[in-house]
């Protein structure tokens, strides 16, 4: 079994998600109560993708959010730098979108390529949080937009410590019936717990250049949408 730790190798990362492909999406949905599909929703929803436009859908996994979002038309690249994923999302074919092995600190992309970016649950994984929304910005189109969908910190004191509580204890326990890799699930619950509250990763959109940031929390700030702009 392989486990990343909070310093976030990107080797050690790649393979831990490799170990974790095969059963990656099923244990998404068990660990979430089935709320993953609901949040994947709410990505394409606060990017309002017009058919024709050309998004990047970084860290995609399966491809399983690449997918939701060609639903409405649009064209998808889903960039990931873990082959075991990549290969699982190549297995299901999913019509409209393209797959990419690539980098979040120097990604594989021209200047203002992308009309839209956006990243789910891949931002925290990264060894230079700054560095990747730099690198985003650089590939998004001028007057192009940004959702960075995360784990957060929820907004009511008594649900956080409820929450913190399944993250350290319950997950990794879940994790062992239902994971191809359980070590994987310690450091995705030790990576949430020392990610940046909503307030903070705005900072960290402000401070890499996207303007209008603002966020929305969903499931009670488990999770939450921050949405950003590139200057005009």
């Amino acid at each position: 079994m392989t486990r990343a730790t909070l310093d976030k190798d990107p080797a050690e990362v790649a393979a831990m998600f490799d170990e974790v492909a095969a059963r990656y999406d099923l244990t998404n949905t068990v660990l979430s109560l089935g709320q993953d599909r609901g949040w994947r929703r709410a990505v394409g929803q606060a990017l309002a993708l017009q058919p024709g436009e050309r998004v990047l859908d970084l860290a995609a996994g399966t491809a399983t959010s690449s997918a939701e979002l060609a639903r409405g038309g649009a064209r998808v690249v889903g960039c990931d730098f873990s082959l075991g994923m990549l290969a699982v999302g190549q297995r299901a074919q999913h019509a409209g979108v393209d797959l990419v092995a690539g980098d979040a600190l120097s990604l594989p992309f021209a200047d203002a390529s992308f009309d839209a970016v956006t990243i789910s649950f891949g931002l925290r994984n990264v060894q230079d949080t700054d560095r990747a929304l730099a690198e985003l910005l650089r590939v998004t189109r001028p007057g192009g937009r940004l959702v960075v969908c995360e784990f957060s910190s929820p907004t009511w004191r008594p649900f956080r410590t409820a929450y913190l509580e399944y993250l350290m204890r319950a997950l990794p326990a879940v994790a062992r019936r239902v994971s191809s890799d359980p070590a994987a699930y310690v450091y995705l619950a030790e990576s949430i717990r020392a990610w940046p509250d909503q307030a903070g990763l705005a900072g960290h959109l402000t401070a890499t250049g996207w303007e209008r940031v603002a966020w929305r929390d969903l499931t009670g700030g488990i999770v939450a949408l921050h949405r950003g702009w590139r200057p005009a």
